[in-house]
């Protein structure tokens, strides 16, 4: 049928759907609410996301609100755009079912991932700002959580990708959970027959060093354990308790204090062992041990000259790379007071 002459612009008729008409005056009209909704929602998240950055305390519950406004947003603008067009709303019943098959047949991921998403946001299991371990060994700070996926920030500035999915139905350690700090386990070995307590105060002095180790207090205190015998050492752990800032670099922790307990163990003349194989003397001249060692005059010169050596501490770049400040982090929670008993 030819267009009427005298009919408005925003009258004319472009197809119909059933019972419905489209005119090309409700097109536009739809498009205009579609561009509007999508225009207010980026701009609410814009202003969000300045608040949240400025607002550390409340960080997660602001990313929250941020993700819902903008994600109601848009479905309310598209629901009103439909309805302006002149689309029965209830007529959508049959598409839903049409979609209900698709989604049956390939879109499971999809959804599946969706509703991890939002799982996530409600939770708060996983949030923002969070220092995150996943199964396959990646560690980073959640940055966003996003509709289908989370983009995790490792400390080598590389952003790794991961389904929302994972995140729900596989193990994942959360290093900063309640922003409280973590004890950690650092293992060193010492040569036989040291003198243990001395091992402990030179490792114990090492660690307060440390500018990220916490103060002790009566729950939470640095010590060193015996663990363990190797074939030619003593295995030992330095317990510790590090801040939660630190936390989030473990690789740079666990280095960091391995580089100052080799400066403690150098600087107290412990023996560190080395792959070797010794010789026992038995009875020789009538003398064995020490004894026969004395008696052949091969008491170990650079044993003396070890023990008088004065070991100065190192640069220790690993405890340097902590203070680094990573501009494209979020800000970290405000930390609580530490739990009580």
């Amino acid at each position: 049928m030819a267009p009427n002459p005298f009919t408005r612009p925003d009258a004319i008729e472009l197809v119909q759907l059933g019972k419905t008409t489209i005119t090309l005056g409700g097109l536009a009209a739809a498009i205009v609410i579609v561009v509007a909704s999508i225009y207010l929602s980026r701009l609410i998240a814009s202003g969000l996301r300045r608040l949240r950055e400025r607002s550390v305390g409340s960080a997660p519950t602001l990313y929250i609100i941020e993700k819902l406004s903008t994600y109601g947003l848009r479905t309310i603008g598209l629901l009103v755009a439909l309805s302006v067009m002149g689309v029965n709303l209830t007529s959508l019943a049959v598409f839903a079912g049409a979609l209900g098959v698709g989604v049956g047949l390939g879109l499971q991921g999809l959804v599946k991932d969706f509703a991890s998403g939002v799982s996530l946001m409600f939770e708060r299991l996983v949030a923002v700002g969070d220092f995150v371990e996943l199964q396959n060994g990646a560690r980073g700070v959640v940055h966003e959580i996003g509709p289908r996926s989370t983009r995790i920030r490792t400390n080598d500035s590389t952003d790794v990708i991961v389904p929302n999915s994972v995140l729900v139905n596989e193990q994942v350690i959360n290093w900063t959970l309640h922003h409280t700090t973590r004890r950690i386990h650092v293992p060193f070995i010492t040569a036989f027959g040291v003198d243990k307590e001395k091992v402990r105060e030179a490792v114990l002095a090492a660690a307060h060093s440390v500018s990220f180790t916490a103060p002790d207090d009566a729950v939470r205190k640095a010590q060193v354990w015996l663990v363990g015998f190797g074939e030619s050492s003593l295995k030992f752990e330095l317990i510790v308790w590090p801040t939660v800032d630190s936390v989030r670099r473990p690789a740079a922790i666990f280095a960091a204090y391995t580089w100052a307990i080799d400066d403690a163990l150098r600087g107290a003349g412990i023996e560190v062992p080395y792959p070797q194989r010794d010789i026992r003397l038995r009875g020789l001249f009538g003398e064995e041990g020490d004894d026969a060692r004395a008696a052949l005059r091969l008491e170990a010169r650079a044993g003396r000259k070890a023990r008088a050596k004065i070991v100065a501490s190192s640069k220790n770049d690993a405890a340097e790379d902590l203070k680094r400040e990573d501009p494209e982090e979020p800000p970290l929670p405000v930390q609580g007071p530490p739990a009580k008993g």
